[in-house]
């Protein structure tokens, strides 16, 4: 019998945030396009984002539970994705260099079979440790900020360049878990 848990995300940190808790689950990353519109606060970002990726892959799989999810960055209500290039990504630490930003994770279960949706979201704040162009460029040649909200993985190299952390550590990571 499959799992009736499905992750819509390929988020290899949110699939072992996941197996840590020993839930049994399936990954089928959605097939949504993330896009911002214009006007959208941070939180409706987020949340319409994972409830995309819930409601696409819940249309394939009525008679499962689904789990979509989005982490974004926010400093001075701009959002931060993951970059796509080692400019965007010292951009990114650029302006988050020594400063407080918000790590915004939406996550919603959709079960359409049954008509159930249920969203939340949860705010961490992160701060950054005073960053020299030259720590920059050493974690940019990690090749670890590619694929990450903001531009690092605080359960990485990344901690490093974190002083400290006001919230829930794991929702920083991708998917906020009880403590």
């Amino acid at each position: 019998m499959k799992s009736p848990l499905i992750l819509a995300s390929a988020s290899p940190r949110r699939k072992e945030l996941l197996e840590r808790i020993g839930l049994d689950f399936s990954v089928i990353p959605s097939k949504i396009e993330e896009k911002k519109v214009s006007g959208e606060t941070p939180v409706a970002y987020a949340l319409r984002q994972a409830t995309d990726k819930a409601l696409e892959v819940s249309k394939r799989y009525p008679s499962r539970l689904v789990l979509g999810a989005d982490t974004i960055v926010v400093l001075d209500r701009e959002v931060f994705g993951k970059p796509y290039d080692h400019q965007t990504a010292r951009r990114m630490l650029r302006r988050l260099n020594g400063r407080e930003h918000t790590v915004i994770t939406a996550f919603v279960l959709v079960f359409k079979e049954k008509e159930l949706l249920v969203r939340h979201w949860v705010e961490t704040q992160v701060k950054m440790k005073p960053l020299t162009e030259g720590r920059i460029e050493r974690y940019l040649g990690t090749g670890e900020p590619f694929d990450k909200a903001g531009g690092y993985a605080i359960q990485g190299k990344g901690t490093l360049l974190v002083e400290s952390i006001q919230g829930c550590y794991t929702n920083v990571m991708g998917l906020p878990l009880p403590t």
